[in-house]
């Protein structure tokens, strides 16, 4: 891999002077929306993160010039077996190749930076982003060796220029270190993007969203704001992440004689950085456990954005050399995952960690919707063997990263948009967040709720959809993209719901008749009892039938499979109310 993680600053941003168009005058208006033969302005393609969580990327292009805002991806549900994660198509951006002129990264979240690999197979362009966030992203192509990927790390405040585009990074607030929003300055006028984010007057590092840089930048006037909606419906103010941290303080203090777990985000730096502090001041050695856990911690120590002391530092395979009140265990499995060490603990098999009366585990996350089942499942399961469990629903253990209602109002009020479309966020969340911004006083006709595949464009006095671009989900289930994942999914499904039944006929090539009797195979469909003999012998019977009824036609045994199937699956629906999948197999013989 090609990487270039050295720092580039190409020019300082601007103090904000103000333009010939007023404040007043730029909001003072609705604007109307242009008809067909509108001009060629800022366009913007939605490729996910709209309507749904997660699988954040869209592209912003103007003319002949072009770039990517986040590449993430998201995970599958229930009912996607055997699917690891789930990416955009991004076969808008292959038509568009040679007009694309970067990638720029708000953060190093997954459903920010996920499928950056699987982007970059299709189309290598050079990728901007803060330190850590770079660091991450490297990471991941270390899986994918055949990746040569230019990576440059950039400031906030650092103005980079690609193509038209002239991109400022703007320091924000959020649940990892080096996130940024994008103040981008185009010929039709001034785009903001916040990514993710929130108002934390408090925040760990000592460095809070750059709120004045808004006020600045909104002096210039902003066409158009894009912002991150996902807690849109919640009112009032986020819980700053200190206030988490006293929250742990307590009760590691209340707690002083038990061995403490800990499972949170492993990207959660700031939350890691307060337990890495807590931990020391009780005098307990930490343990990581969880892959994805050391490996952030390891890139964000190196960095100097995580700080501890090492020699606090124990392998997760020593702890049991440790009293159970000088050990803090930091592990991943927030949200139930199977294979997780949180998981593998609460069942018994993480040959590691055995969990007792004296444990007490933290979990110290929010519940991502679709998982509510897993997680109920492992705090169930460390009930069972004594330990205690804390989690958010009992303390403030946790605190989003993603803005409340009031931290909305703030951004909103600082930078005055003229238009305004809610991103990142079900389609509920959006619309909240367009009520939000009509209840500030923007004009109804001057918001827009975006979907899927949508292109959006905006002039100095218009915003219309203007056509549809190709999206949708790719998945990807270990050995590559899948783009027919709709039909396999469906199979596996049924094979999981329903079982499978292989049909095994010997014909003659000759005659098309049967030369012995049919086999047939049945797995996850037929419970053993005294009736499953009847059963089987009536569907041969019913393959015999089918294949007697059936024209014969020299080698082409298309028409009797295609039979087979029909007559055999509603025989088993009317007799076991169960339709396998069925799977006929004819050797031919002379």
């Amino acid at each position: 891999m090609d990487s270039n993680l050295d720092e580039v600053q190409v020019e300082q941003p601007d103090s904000g002077v103000q333009t010939k168009t007023s404040k007043s005058k730029f909001r003072k208006k609705p604007a109307k929306f242009a008809g067909p033969k509108t001009a060629p302005g800022l366009k913007f393609s939605f490729l996910g993160g709209v309507g749904e969580i997660g699988k954040n990327m869209m592209a912003v292009e103007y003319g002949n010039d072009m770039i990517i805002i986040d590449a993430g991806l998201t995970f599958p549900s229930d009912d996607m077996p055997g699917i690891d994660l789930i990416i955009p198509d991004s076969n808008y951006l292959l038509q568009n190749k040679d007009k694309i002129k970067g990638m720029i990264i708000t953060h190093g979240h997954e459903d920010h930076i996920g499928a950056v690999p699987y982007v970059l197979q299709n189309v290598n362009v050079p990728i901007y982003a803060t330190r850590l966030t770079c660091a991450l992203i490297e990471n991941k192509l270390k899986e994918h060796k055949k990746i040569k990927a230019k990576l440059v790390s950039v400031k906030p405040k650092t103005v980079i220029k690609l193509g038209v585009f002239s991109i400022e990074f703007v320091k924000v607030t959020h649940s990892i270190g080096g996130a940024v929003g994008f103040a981008i300055t185009t010929p039709a006028g001034v785009y903001f993007h916040t990514g993710d984010f929130k108002v934390d007057y408090t925040p760990i590092d000592g460095e809070g969203m750059d709120l004045a840089r808004l006020s600045e930048i909104s002096k210039k006037g902003v066409l158009l704001l894009t912002a991150d909606s996902t807690n849109a419906e919640r009112p009032g103010f986020s819980i700053s992440e200190a206030k988490v941290g006293k929250t742990i303080d307590a009760i590691f203090s209340q707690n002083k004689q038990k061995r403490i777990i800990v499972a949170t985000f492993a990207s959660n730096i700031y939350r890691v950085q307060q337990l890495l502090n807590i931990a020391e001041k009780y005098g307990r050695k930490i343990a990581f456990s969880g892959r994805s856990m050391i490996n952030v911690c390891e890139t964000a120590s190196k960095l100097g954005d995580l700080k501890f002391n090492r020699e606090n530092v124990v392998d997760i395979t020593r702890v049991d050399k440790y009293p159970d009140n000088e050990i803090c265990i930091l592990s991943t499995g927030t949200q139930g995952e199977a294979r997780s060490a949180l998981t593998r603990m609460a069942e018994g098999d993480f040959n590691k960690i055995e969990i007792g009366e004296n444990d007490l585990i933290i979990l110290s996350s929010s519940t991502i919707p679709g998982n509510e089942k897993a997680i109920n499942n492992v705090i169930n399961l460390l009930y069972k063997k004594g330990a205690e469990v804390i989690y958010e629903s009992l303390a403030e253990v946790h605190t989003s990263g993603h803005a409340y209602q009031e931290e909305l109002k703030t951004l909103h009020a600082l930078l005055k948009p003229k238009f305004f479309m809610p991103v990142h966020g079900e389609y509920r969340h959006l619309k909240a967040h367009a009520n939000l911004a009509e209840a500030m006083g923007m004009p109804k006709q001057n918001i827009l709720l975006p979907d899927l595949g949508d292109q959006i464009t905006i002039t100095k006095n218009t915003m219309q959809k203007t056509g549809v671009v190709p999206c949708g989900s790719l998945l990807i289930d270990g050995v590559g993209v899948s783009e027919v994942g709709s039909s396999i999914l469906r199979d596996r499904m049924q094979l999981s719901e329903e079982g499978v039944c292989v049909v095994v006929i010997t014909i003659s090539m000759l005659t098309g008749a049967l030369t012995s009797k049919p086999d047939i195979i049945s797995r996850g469909f037929i419970y053993k009892s005294d009736s499953e003999f009847d059963v089987m012998e009536e569907a041969k019977n019913v393959v015999i039938n089918t294949i007697s009824q059936t024209d014969f036609k020299s080698h082409d045994w298309s028409e009797i499979k295609t039979n087979i199937k029909k007559n055999l699956t509603g025989f088993f629906a009317r007799q076991i109310k169960c339709r396998p999948m069925v799977i006929p197999i004819i050797l031919e013989t002379k």
